[in-house]
């Protein structure tokens, strides 16, 4: 359509619905005719912003389709990856700009990504917080599937970093403490994010990050499987956590290997280096080398800030005990380095032979204080599965409480029959105990150093039977499994504060 008359353009325009019946005549009244250069067109249509470049040029490559999804009217391509692109729009509704991420034509009948896109926008919707990009509706139009989200003014972090080159001490804890702070929300709700990288943080224009595409969330691989297996993925971006957490010997779904890939990027933020080797080839990505032999960012830049260097190597521990254990943790520490560093406190490493001990040590004492303070006391969970040990007393811990955690019911008991304030609400899970953990509960109530103690009985769906066994009473109470972390911290909160 190179050669496309004036009036052809605007009839084109008008047929697809970008201008209305009224605005058609305002242009060629302005215009006094329609005899003019499409130029002359051109330029009267973005003046007025009737209608943009990208539209323009979309038309005059003959193209029909991709004007509109649902009621949001598509301003420009923001930006492009494998899976998706996204679009600036406007809701014609109320005429507020956002962003409609659309999955590739050639995905929409791949029933892995099309799932996979679903469970980004799923999730989206429910998280909301200052640091995670607000997904407002998931919609399909045929073989069409997108999403709706907020337009967030910037740019993704890796594009910064390009044009920045790396940054500031300050700049970057403030920027990766947002980046924690969103996953410590996201925690919260039982959700991992899985693909944490530079280009999946959107900074704003008033410099604020915010964390986008939570699509791998629960997703990973089968431990049992080959490195050429998973080296074949299909979804390419699982591999570096698979990588990962091969090396550790850690299983997937891990929130502190979120933490691992956080700390990456901070490290990249404050050398203008990639602590791992980058490379295409997934069986390199998958090379435990890769882990093995980064360069301590002590070593690569020893001028950095003390705190700064042991935040980032103890997010990056290769031993997941040593690691920081939730987004909350970390996000303590960051605030922490942010109030020292802002007062001018930019001892470095070179400069101090402090002890990474009592470093840690004195971060301990202080993290409390630029947290949320939650006094949830001290829960005890007695579970032999020690998957479910770890996800309970991580995400208990986000929640405010102290964890303790054994496996052996007789050793929960013995704190308290010694009279020693053992916890403040026992929780026994049939998951791994099996039946054992139905008589621990009913022992509660039958103890006289526990009859007074709050008591909660998970049961595994397939021990859903045994609840009628239960002696409950109004601190002795019964929870079918799966149970959402949010209701669950409710019931121990009511636990709490009503005994």
């Amino acid at each position: 359509m190179a050669d496309i008359s004036a009036e052809q353009f605007a009839q084109t325009a008008f047929d697809l619905d970008l201008f209305d019946e009224w605005q058609l005549r305002q242009i060629w009244a302005e215009l006094g005719t329609r005899d003019v250069e499409f130029d002359t067109l051109k330029k009267l249509l973005l003046r007025r912003e009737l209608l943009t470049n990208y539209q323009i040029e979309k038309i005059l490559k003959g193209e029909r389709t991709g004007f509109f999804y649902g009621r949001y009217k598509v301003l420009y391509l923001v930006g492009t990856g494998t899976f998706s692109r996204v679009y600036r729009a406007v809701d014609l509704d109320s005429d507020k700009t956002v962003a409609v991420k659309v999955l590739r034509r050639r995905y929409s009948d791949d029933p892995e990504q099309t799932s996979q896109f679903q469970t980004e926008g799923l999730i989206g919707t429910k998280l909301r917080h200052p640091n995670i990009v607000t997904v407002y509706e998931i919609a399909e139009n045929g073989r069409q599937h997108y999403m709706v989200m907020d337009f967030i003014e910037g740019q993704t972090l890796r594009d910064f970093l390009k044009i920045r080159g790396k940054f500031e001490p300050l700049e970057a804890t403030k920027l990766i403490s947002d980046v924690s702070a969103g996953l410590a929300y996201a925690a919260q709700h039982g959700i991992s994010h899985r693909d944490i990288k530079l280009s999946n943080v959107l900074v704003s224009s008033r410099g604020q990050a915010k964390l986008v595409d939570f699509g791998l969330a629960g997703a990973g691989h089968n431990d049992q499987m080959s490195d050429e297996a998973i080296a074949d993925l299909t979804n390419p971006r699982t591999i570096d956590y698979a990588g990962l957490e091969r090396a550790t010997g850690t299983r997937k779904d891990d929130v502190r290997s979120d933490l691992y890939f956080v700390g990456c990027m901070y490290y990249h933020l404050l050398t203008g280096k990639s602590p791992l080797h980058e490379t295409k080839a997934r069986t390199e990505r998958l090379n435990k080398s890769r882990f093995l032999d980064v360069v301590p960012i002590s070593q690569a830049d020893p001028s950095l800030p003390l705190l700064v260097a042991h935040i980032v190597h103890k997010s990056m521990e290769l031993d997941v005990e040593k690691r920081y254990q939730s987004p909350v943790e970390m996000l303590g520490d960051l605030r922490i380095a942010t109030e020292r560093l802002a007062a001018g406190d930019s001892t470095s490493v070179a400069e101090t032979e402090a002890d990474a001990e009592q470093l840690e040590q004195e971060l301990n004492q202080h993290r409390d204080k630029v947290l949320p303070q939650r006094n949830g006391g001290t829960l005890m969970f007695v579970e032999s599965n020690t998957r479910m040990q770890d996800l309970f007393r991580q995400q208990l811990k986000d929640f405010g409480y102290r964890v303790l955690v054994t496996m052996d019911p007789d050793r929960a008991f013995s704190r308290f029959e010694a009279n020693e304030q053992g916890a403040d609400c026992l929780i026994f899970s049939s998951k791994g105990l099996g039946e054992n953990a139905l008589k621990a509960f009913n022992r509660c109530a039958d103890s006289e150093h526990t009859e007074r103690i709050n008591a909660v009985l998970l049961l595994d769906a397939k021990h859903s039977g045994w609840k009628s066994q239960a002696k409950v009473d109004k601190h002795r109470v019964v929870v079918t499994m799966p149970v959402k972390l949010k209701r669950f911290q409710r019931l121990l909160d009511h636990l709490m504060t009503t005994k």
